[in-house]
Order: structure tokens, then C-alpha cells, then sequence
């Protein structure tokens, strides 16, 4: 969880991101977004909304294990982020944790 939270990190402050429902679900639609980072504790409904048009666009969605809160304070921001995708990954090399994922589940 550590390099996921440095490459948080890294995106947001030196990529292009959107963090919360509804710029995450602009993004999306706007086929900005390439992946969607999402907090494992959430008590969203209208994040169903984000997975399932996650999963029509063909994105891959990474969950973060902490709450909204720690995912915020990863952010550099003072407020809880439930969501957040990513548009340009900056310095961050959070592209290739996906593909690291995907290699582990096969």
C-alpha cells in the first residue's frame, strides 16, 4: 500500500486528476480518466454509479484499503476523498500498478 499511496501522491501533485463523484464521473465520460482509484471504505451509493461506468468504458478500478479520510490526507487534501481518477499520471508510475495487479490475479 505504500508505493500506491507514493504514486497517489505523485499524480496528484505532478499529473492531472479529479477527485470526488462527480468529477470522477465527468472524467469518465469525457474519456479522460485511464484508471479510478477508489477507497474501500465507502458508505456511497452513488458509487456504484462511478464502478458501473468504470466497467462500461473499460477502466480498471484499484482499491485503495483505507478509508475516505486517509485517502484525502494521501491527497494533500484537508476533506475526505472517496474517489478519485486518474487523467495524466505525472512523475506517478501508477499506471504500471494496474498492469502489476493484472499479472498477480493471472
Amino acid at each position: 500500500m505504500a508505493d500506491l499511496a507514493n504514486d497517489i501522491r505523485l499524480a496528484v501533485d505532478s499529473g492531472e486528476t479529479a477527485l470526488g463523484i462527480n468529477k470522477v464521473i465527468d472524467s469518465i465520460k469525457g474519456n479522460t480518466a485511464k484508471l479510478i482509484i477508489a477507497a474501500s471504505i465507502n458508505k456511497t451509493e452513488a458509487l456504484q454509479d462511478v464502478m458501473h461506468l468504470a466497467k462500461i468504458s473499460d477502466l480498471s478500478v484499484i482499491t485503495f484499503e483505507g478509508n475516505s479520510l486517509e485517502l484525502g490526507a494521501i491527497c494533500g487534501k484537508p476533506f475526505s476523498v472517496s474517489v478519485l481518477s486518474i487523467i495524466k499520471p505525472g512523475n506517478s508510475s501508477i499506471l504500471n500498478q494496474d498492469k502489476d495487479k493484472e499479472k498477480e490475479n493471472k
